[in-house]
């Protein structure tokens, strides 16, 4: 079991976002930026293009308004997405507030912000779903 099973499954918290029977979206606990959002499937498949086809589908169309809510509420040029999938053997996708390429680069230092700063940006994302 990944630990992001162990997320949907409710044995580890999260800053939950959206979720639906397919799909999981949570803030990241290590992000780039404030707003980095993870959007994950439900099945356990370790590569992205390995999913089967209705989730490959699906998960863009579950990101959609998330990646929307994100642009409202962060000071961005756009939302972001990256699939990098090294970190955790769990298909999922990154979504993050950028107003450049360099804010999508995993070699920056990670954000070190506090559970309030977390809520704070969960309610955001959520009021503006």
């Amino acid at each position: 079991m990944t630990i992001f099973s162990k997320i949907i499954a409710g044995e580890i918290p999260c800053y939950k976002i959206a979720e639906d029977e397919n799909f999981f979206a949570f803030l990241d606990i290590f992000p780039l930026v404030k707003g980095h959002v993870l959007v994950i499937a439900k099945i356990e498949v370790d590569k992205f293009f390995d999913l089967p086809d209705n989730y490959l589908n699906g998960l863009l169309l579950f990101a959609r308004p998330i990646a929307k809510a994100i642009e409202k509420s962060f000071d961005c040029n756009r939302c972001g997405i990256s699939v990098v999938g090294l970190e955790v053997p769990h298909a999922h996708v990154h979504l993050m507030p950028i107003n450049s390429a360099n804010d999508l680069n995993f070699m920056n230092n990670k954000l070190k912000l506090s559970p309030e700063e977390f809520k704070t940006i969960q309610q955001k994302i959520i009021s503006n779903l």
